[in-house]
């Protein structure tokens, strides 16, 4: 018989890297391959931390701007997306770089251009500030796109005519927060063009739903994820909405609160953000398992069978 408490953990299936997020590690690994060290990244090529320092040790220089990149160094832009003015000003200085944008993002930067070639003003549904939303903001001009970021802006926003309007999302919203917004654009406006489907990628929508399904049976849910990953912050919002009693964002086992572990009732939910390698969620199960005695139960609503390709420059290696 163990000596330890007995704890249930439920483990939320899909969780972890996406498939835009392991073509854009992918992308730095090959850069590196073909070209050797350093290779620059204009920004974190996605949002966590432990894959950044990974990539560092490999040869990875990761910079804010272009103008920190040497002319003669390859070049990687990240997952989120850039503005136009980025690639424009690598041609303009002749430098090697690779897009690692995500496939589903670039999707909304075609929608964004089509809307407004089409003459309409574009609405963005996302968060200031937010790499993604920067980058596709800066595929119009200046004030062409209107950023709306809660109910309370569609409700305010005043288009220039009303009925020449789209809109697009950031692909790492909360599902049901976003059709709330939606809701009330369709409200106001009802010929808004909208894509079929939101833009919210299938990873961030399928890591919602595997959330929401563990939820209502914990006393706490851990969701492992790096404090600027939008995805990985929403999925502590969704669990806390689907009923889990409390939910908390932590970049790795060193963070959790044992007492709190102790304190949640037996019962235990698991789950990562598109950003957060397995490795971490293993190292998070083996500590669980050093203080309690731990029994697993994986809670998977899809399979995910996704894989984007890898840029044609890098085939080449």
């Amino acid at each position: 018989m163990s000596d330890r408490a007995p704890l249930k953990i439920l483990l939320a299936a899909p969780r972890g890297f996406c498939a835009g997020v392991d073509r854009a590690i992918q992308i730095v690994e090959q850069a590196l391959a073909k070209w050797g060290a350093p290779v620059y990244v204009r920004h974190e090529i996605v949002h966590n931390r432990h894959v950044v320092d990974r990539l560092k040790a490999l040869g990875a220089v990761f910079v804010d701007e272009l103008d920190e990149c040497p002319d003669d160094r390859p070049v990687v832009f990240s997952a989120h997306g850039v503005p136009k003015s980025v690639p424009s000003e690598a041609q303009r200085r002749n430098l090697i770089y690779v897009d690692a944008t995500c496939p589903l993002v670039s999707k909304v930067h075609v929608e964004t251009e089509r809307q407004h070639s089409a003459g309409r003003e574009v609405v963005l549904i996302g968060h200031a500030g937010h790499p993604e939303v920067i980058g596709t903001m800066g595929q119009l001009p200046d004030g062409a796109i209107t950023l709306i970021e809660t109910v309370e802006d569609a409700r305010a926003f005043s288009p220039k005519d009303p009925d020449a309007l789209a809109l697009v999302t950031q692909t790492t919203l909360s599902v049901d927060d976003t059709a709330e917004i939606v809701a009330e654009l369709r409200a106001r406006f009802p010929t808004i063009a909208a894509p079929h489907k939101e833009d919210i990628c299938y990873a961030t929508t399928n890591r919602q739903e595997a959330a929401k399904a563990i939820a209502g049976r914990c006393g706490l849910v851990l969701v492992i994820g790096a404090p600027n990953s939008s995805n990985s912050k929403r999925l502590v919002e969704v669990a806390l909405k689907a009923g889990a009693a409390r939910a908390e964002l932590i970049q790795s086992a060193r963070d959790v609160d044992w007492d709190a572990v102790s304190a949640a009732g037996g019962v235990i939910g698991f789950t990562a953000g598109a950003s957060a390698p397995e490795s971490l969620m293993d190292e998070l199960l083996n500590e669980a398992r050093l203080r309690f005695d731990v029994s697993v139960e994986e809670i998977r609503v899809t399979d995910e069978g996704v894989v984007f390709n890898l840029p044609r420059v890098l085939a080449e290696v």
